[in-house]
């Protein structure tokens, strides 16, 4: 085994490639099918985040204000990516992770020194291919010395094509301002452009929301490719986060998160104790049309 190459995994049905150095992130997960090219069911993305995937631990997406108050006590938490004014996505996608295990279809690594702000913290990914399925499973556990709100997520990017659609059932979105802060929650009802509640086509103009509710399952139908993509999550990860900056884009993210944006100054993370940890898991499978 090797922590600073890129491991690859393979069933026959799918192949997947993770970088243990590099956050542990996914570079590619592809579909194989005889007679065709490998397709691609993640898209790697230019900018900060230029995998396939992502983990997002011990928080995901934005803290505003400098970091945040818990128990009576404020920690400051300084940004952690260029050009970005707040704290994001925590500091796992950040740091080298260490391969503990390889095996032809399964691949599990651990960051045994995550520390951002007041967060002390040890976690493991676990990744197997299944019948081409992509199965992950992600744990945090608080090795602060402090009671410690934690959140956790996955953050896949996916190819979009001028048909993509999506559908996943949710019940309310948070509107951002122009800093990608959350001001308001409204229902579904009120922005039919953003209901999934059926297949539809993602937004022809920006969108970057947290939709709350969600019942842990999405489906993504991509005719192009002739291939659908299905997302399956932990019941605890029962908010996406999407993000589609434009119709010309040729990625768009799906983001199944423990909680909304800054939730540290609004509630919904998860209190662990010393020693305490949360898990989480995420599947995506994939069919042909």
């Amino acid at each position: 085994m090797t922590n600073g190459d890129a491991v690859e995994l393979g069933d026959g049905r799918a192949s997947l490639v993770v970088s243990p150095r590099e956050g542990a992130a996914i570079l590619r997960y592809d579909a194989l099918r005889p007679g065709r090219a490998p397709t691609p069911l993640v898209k790697p993305s230019k900018g900060m985040l230029k995998f396939g995937s992502q983990l997002l631990v011990p928080w995901s997406n934005r803290i505003s204000g400098g970091g945040f108050e818990f128990e009576g006590r404020f920690h400051a938490i300084e940004p952690n990516v260029k050009g970005e004014p707040y704290p994001l996505h925590g500091d796992g996608f950040q740091r080298p992770w260490r391969l503990t295990r390889l095996t032809g279809t399964e691949a599990v690594l651990a960051l045994e020194d995550g520390a951002v702000g007041p967060y002390r913290y040890h976690a493991t990914v676990r990744y197997a291919l299944e019948d081409g399925a992509l199965a992950a499973v992600l744990t945090v556990e608080n090795r602060a010395a402090i009671r410690l709100p934690y959140g956790i997520g996955f953050h896949p990017w996916f190819p979009r094509g001028p048909n993509t659609s999506l559908r996943a059932l949710a019940q309310r979105v948070w509107l951002e301002d122009d800093r990608h802060l959350p001001t308001r929650v409204v229902s579904l009802a009120s922005r039919s452009d953003w209901d999934f509640s059926q297949a539809a086509p993602l937004p022809d103009t920006w969108v970057n929301n947290a939709f709350e509710g969600w019942d842990g399952r999405a489906s993504i139908v991509q005719p192009d490719d002739a291939i659908v993509v299905t997302v399956e999550a932990s019941p605890s990860l029962n908010v996406f986060v999407l993000y589609s900056p434009a119709r010309d884009a040729d990625f768009f993210c799906f983001e199944p998160v423990s909680h909304t944006v800054d939730a540290h100054h609004a509630g919904g993370l998860t209190t662990l104790e010393q020693g305490g940890s949360i898990s989480v898991h995420m599947r995506l499978c994939w069919h042909e049309l």
